[in-house]
């Protein structure tokens, strides 16, 4: 899955302690966890493990959690887990998440995956998940802009995974978890003056 790092919300990489492995599929982009494990190995393992499901795969074709085969292996890979977590893409439906709250909110990990840098719907997805009441870690991986993440911090989100790349071009990452100097913070821009003489 290639060299990644996992960043907590203060900047801190917390990867040595990510325990996250993805289920491996066709379509798991690089970066959804550190590592990741076939349906076959997560079987045969004896200790529970913390495993990330594609969300997408989990429903039917009208939105809805899927029940017959794919419910009874969800339930398979529940009864190998200690934790579960689900990854969404950008493209995913706001309308979908929205509508199942339910097992959103079932959820300990939520990964959310921006696959192009002029994708924002992240920061939707994110606000979208915190309005329904999920208390649960949320995490952005792929493609999303470094510098959103003070920005991403503001709607929800709890962790950050950055490849090798990244983590050694941004001279000080740190900066990155930090807000911007402005006196507009994005709460309630109607409680500001337009102008100010100050």
């Amino acid at each position: 899955m290639g060299n990644h790092h996992v960043l907590n919300s203060d900047g801190i990489d917390i990867s040595q302690d990510d325990t996250w492995l993805a289920l491996s599929t066709n379509e798991v982009p690089d970066g959804i966890a550190l590592t990741h494990i076939s349906l076959l190995e997560l079987l045969q393992k004896q200790e529970k493990l913390e495993i990330v499901l594609p969300f997408a795969d989990l429903l039917e074709n009208e939105g809805k959690i899927a029940g017959g085969l794919l419910q009874q292996v969800r339930e398979l890979v529940s009864q190998h887990a200690s934790r579960i977590g689900v990854w969404v893409t950008s493209d995913s439906d706001t309308d979908v998440l929205a509508g199942l709250p339910e097992f959103l909110l079932q959820q300990d990990l939520i990964v959310i995956h921006v696959p192009t840098f002029t994708d924002g719907r992240g920061f939707s997805y994110a606000q979208t998940l915190r309005q329904i009441g999920y208390q649960g870690e949320i995490r952005m991986a792929g493609k999303f802009g470094r510098d959103q993440i003070a920005y991403l911090l503001r709607v929800g989100v709890d962790s950050f995974v950055l490849s090798e790349h990244d983590m050694h071009s941004i001279s000080d990452i740190s900066q990155a978890f930090n807000a911007l100097a402005s006196s507009y913070d994005g709460r309630d821009a109607s409680a500001l003056p337009m102008f100010s003489n100050v």
